[in-house]
């Protein structure tokens, strides 16, 4: 993890998610670049596809924060700024300035009125084809990355975020794979081959533990969420899913607006 990619746009949320993205730099010994994109307020400014001043000022703002947090920690940054703030180029850009880095901090779903767009975090996630650690309004705790949980439930997409994630499991202090199932779901697995991704990790010098959480009276999501705050789980490792097909995608959205400890994710 050697190139890490921030996105600020000059929110509440941007100080945390900085502090956030040096501490992993810091960690990688990894270049971080800073990415100002922000949709922009002024109608005609939009329109004609060029920055207000109301967002060259932000971005100036931005840019000296971001430039003195990254010197005083004694990096090596780069800054990025998008040439004018429409929405859909807000989105569309960012995914790809995303796909140059091994890793790009967001910042968690934003609610209405915020100063990007609101599908920005899932299209970047989606689209860049690189993974992301989302990181909630309130910031991480004291810690990040010292105990993992890890949904698993072996689909292409778990596979996918356990992989990328594993410059981070090969150092944490504590690592939980949870399996999620319904009560009346079925184990009996046949003739099928047994498969070990405790033993899988082991060879990646992860050593991890598995337990089965069976879904009650609470949905698939929030009994990941729940088990994962009873673990003391300061970040949860979970694949995102695309928003082909019926419902398909809605776990994913759910928990980027519900979340409270930072999510890696990929797909």
């Amino acid at each position: 993890m050697k190139d890490i990619l921030v996105h600020l746009d000059g929110g509440d949320g941007c100080g945390v998610r900085l502090l956030a993205a040096i501490d992993l730099a810091t960690r990688f010994g990894a270049k971080l670049t800073g990415l100002f994109a922000q949709t922009d307020v002024d109608g005609p400014s939009i329109t004609a596809r060029r920055p207000s001043s109301h967002l060259l000022s932000a971005a100036e703002r931005t840019a000296e924060a971001f430039q003195q947090a990254v010197a005083a920690a004694g990096l090596t940054g780069q800054w990025l700024q998008l040439p004018h703030g429409e929405p859909g180029f807000v989105v569309a850009e960012t995914a790809f300035c995303a796909r140059y880095a091994d890793l790009v901090v967001l910042g968690q779903t934003p609610a209405e009125g915020a100063k990007v767009p609101g599908e920005l975090v899932e299209q970047t996630i989606l689209q860049s084809g690189r993974p992301a650690l989302v990181i909630p309004e309130g910031g991480p705790g004291p810690t990040l990355g010292a105990r993992v949980a890890v949904a698993w439930n072996a689909s292409r997409e778990a596979s996918r975020v356990l992989h990328d994630a594993l410059p981070l499991l090969q150092r944490a202090e504590q690592v939980t794979l949870l399996s999620i199932r319904q009560k009346e779901a079925a184990t009996n697995m046949g003739d099928l081959p047994r498969l070990d991704i405790l033993g899988h990790l082991a060879n990646q010098g992860v050593t991890a533990k598995s337990e089965r959480v069976v879904e009650e009276d609470v949905g698939v999501m929030d009994g990941l969420a729940l088990r994962t705050y009873e673990l003391g789980a300061d970040l949860l490792v979970m694949g995102a899913h695309s928003g082909l097909g019926v419902m398909r995608g809605a776990g994913t959205r759910y928990m980027l607006r519900t979340m409270t400890i930072p999510v890696f994710m990929s797909c």
